[in-house]
């Protein structure tokens, strides 16, 4: 299926949104919709903003910008991010707790925990090196498509455990 982001080139400024949980499918397609809503009419210094967003695996919400037409300000940036805690509110989900870490188990399914459990998880052997984890601080779409999801030995989650 394609994805809004696609329209996007490979350097567009990215920021990931990650939800403390699996969003229902309900509330996905309530916040693409809210999300194409938002993207097609973010401006900076009254200049469109080339845009897209969408919602990775019900979980991850991810806005980008190709800024080789307009660059995102500051001003711009603050309006999206009171865009994301506003939906967030409404929908009573929090999408700014950086302190969550996201892996896929052995099935493929996807968990999201707090740091000392990512960290006693790793411990008792639950997740290893191999275990892949999302690394929501990428801030390049294609890195989005390269490196989100990677093992745990090659991502700064390493050091958290």
């Amino acid at each position: 299926m394609k994805s809004p982001l696609d329209q996007l080139i490979p350097e567009s400024r990215i920021w990931i949104y990650g939800s403390e949980r699996a969003l229902t499918d309900a509330e996905t397609t309530t916040i693409k919709a809210r999300l194409q809503e938002f993207v097609a009419g973010w401006v900076s210094h009254r200049r469109e903003l080339k845009a897209a967003a969408d919602v990775l695996h019900n979980r991850f919400l991810v806005v980008g910008v190709d800024e080789s037409q307009a660059e995102a300000s500051g001003c711009s940036i603050d309006g999206s991010v009171r865009f994301i805690q506003e939906l967030g509110a409404e929908l009573g989900i929090d999408f700014f707790n950086r302190m969550r870490f996201s892996y896929r188990d052995g099935n493929g399914n996807i968990h999201t925990v707090g740091r000392e459990e990512f960290k006693e998880l790793y411990k008792n052997g639950s997740l290893e090196n191999d275990t892949i984890v999302f690394d929501p601080l990428v801030k390049e779409l294609g890195e989005l498509r390269q490196i989100f999801e990677r093992p745990l030995e090659d991502s700064w989650h390493s050091r958290m455990v």
